[in-house]
């Protein structure tokens, strides 16, 4: 659809050729643009100008909607309605040829200012625009409204169903007056509707989406909390696991909202399968053993992924002085908390067992350092002696560590339904911290990683490496919300 000059553009019709290439679809023949087909639509406007059905109104589009009515209120005529045949086609004819100026005069299907349906009270088909079309350049200066092409193009291109959201069904009946009103061979395209794939957290309307990104509430329609494919993909959101999702929740004829916790649970299932496990740590604080030897160095084997035999193995620099996570260590541990803290053991994944001994702080009293010693009986994480412990922490060797970026992204919104609320603009629910930005250390394979790279940073979620802007952005968190919520439910 390119019925609109003004706000058609290349690069969105070359974004939706790339988004189906990436869900994993092509097209058979040429692609169909409505452009193609101007000629002919406005050979049929003529045609129904011929017989009597459309007429040339010069009133302004303000008047245009002040004289539509009102439901159980009807229309008013256009004091134009009733121009002859001859003088309409010439006025039409004029109006391509350039002669008036925007606004000055539109083309009006002549059916009924007091139908029921708003939709059928003398819909506008052609309006003057004088500005560049991306693939018609300057060759016309009026162009169809998306209702008069819709029909049309659908019988030309062969288009038996017609799919479209629950918001057309009112259009239906104008759909289905046009085609019965042109000779066009049969059988004749129908219209059908379903309701849209609406999510909680965020707004679906191509509007409001267009507003955040010229507003720079967003970084552009890939920003990764936007709803778009692209933005999703760009998240990390792998195409199959949002087909299967599109596929799990089904068609309906009413309008619903999808809680983002469903679609994310699909998300994990596939990135488990898919990830590669890195070791990162995103907050960290440093901790120092000091029982290990001066200079030494281990390397310890790490699949990297438990969830395919055939992806390998790698191998992780260990050393006497690591990260943790920051939250893994409390001076003052909370009631049931069994990370580290003074005189608690843990054990570190694939490596040893340690023990807090000691917590170095700086004049503000800040926690600067956490010492602890390691059982060199525990290699691998295993006790010889049987003893247990509640607790396995992720690390990195703070001398072979790389430094990373990673974007944390939270809910584009506060409320689960921002534009449910009558009388208050959606935007008010937006969400001022929807993204995070830390620097973290990770392990030495981080330095070479590959565009969109699926990664799960152990014990912290999984994320895709966006190598344009050396990023990871989180796409997922490894707790699966949506079955807390059923549990609920």
């Amino acid at each position: 659809d390119d019925t609109n000059p003004v706000t058609e553009d290349a690069d969105y019709v070359r974004a939706i050729q790339d988004d189906i290439r990436w869900l994993g679809f092509e097209w058979s023949g040429d692609i169909q643009y409505a452009s193609d087909r101007f000629e002919q639509l406005y050979t049929w406007a003529q045609v129904l100008i011929g017989k009597g059905l459309a007429y040339i109104d010069d009133q302004s589009a303000e008047v245009i909607s002040a004289t539509r009515g009102a439901i159980g209120v009807p229309g008013v005529n256009s004091p134009f309605r009733d121009r002859s045949v001859d003088e309409n086609l010439d006025l039409f004819a004029r109006m391509r040829a350039g002669e008036f100026d925007d606004g000055q005069k539109v083309l009006r299907a002549k059916i009924d200012m007091a139908h029921t349906n708003g939709q059928m009270r003398d819909p506008i088909l052609y309006r003057i625009r004088k500005v560049h079309h991306h693939r018609t350049g300057s060759a016309w200066c009026i162009y169809p409204t998306y209702d008069w092409a819709h029909g049309q193009c659908d019988a030309a291109e062969g288009i038996t169903h017609s799919i479209c959201t629950l918001e057309f069904d009112a259009h239906r009946p104008l759909y289905e007056w046009f085609l019965s009103n042109l000779d066009l061979p049969e059988p004749l395209p129908h219209q059908y509707e379903f309701a849209r794939l609406n999510l909680t957290h965020t707004v679906m309307s191509k509007r409001k989406l267009l507003h955040l990104v010229q507003e720079k509430m967003v970084d552009g329609f890939d920003d990764p909390r936007m709803p778009t494919l692209r933005g999703l993909r760009r998240r990390g959101y792998p195409a199959e696991a949002i087909k299967a999702f599109c596929a799990h929740i089904g068609v309906a004829k009413t309008n619903s909202v999808n809680e983002v916790e469903l679609l994310e649970s699909f998300i994990r299932t596939d990135l488990n399968k898919q990830a590669v496990r890195r070791l990162a740590v995103l907050h960290p604080i440093k901790v120092v053993i000091t029982n290990w030897p001066a200079g030494q160095v281990e390397w310890f084997e790490a699949t990297n992924n438990p969830e395919d035999p055939t992806a390998g193995i790698r191998q992780i620099p260990f050393s006497g002085e690591l990260y943790l996570e920051s939250e893994d260590f409390m001076e003052v541990p909370a009631p049931k908390y069994f990370r580290l803290f003074p005189g608690n053991e843990v054990r570190l994944r694939n490596a040893y067992f340690v023990k807090c001994t000691e917590v170095i702080k700086n004049d503000q009293g800040d926690v600067v350092e956490v010492q602890v010693t390691y059982d060199p009986e525990t290699k691998g994480g295993n006790s010889p002696d049987g003893r247990k412990v509640k607790t396995t922490l992720h690390w990195v060797s703070s001398a072979h560590a790389v430094p990373i970026t990673a974007h944390l992204y939270h809910h584009l919104f506060n409320d689960p339904h921002p534009d449910s609320h009558e009388g208050r603009d959606s935007l008010e629910f937006l969400n001022p911290a929807s993204r995070t930005v830390v620097t973290g250390w990770g392990e030495p394979s981080l330095s070479e990683v590959a565009d969109e790279t699926h990664i799960q940073f152990e014990r912290l979620g999984y994320f895709s490496y966006d190598a344009k802007s050396k990023v990871f952005h989180r796409t997922v968190g490894l707790k699966d919300e949506w079955s807390r919520i059923q549990k609920r439910v």
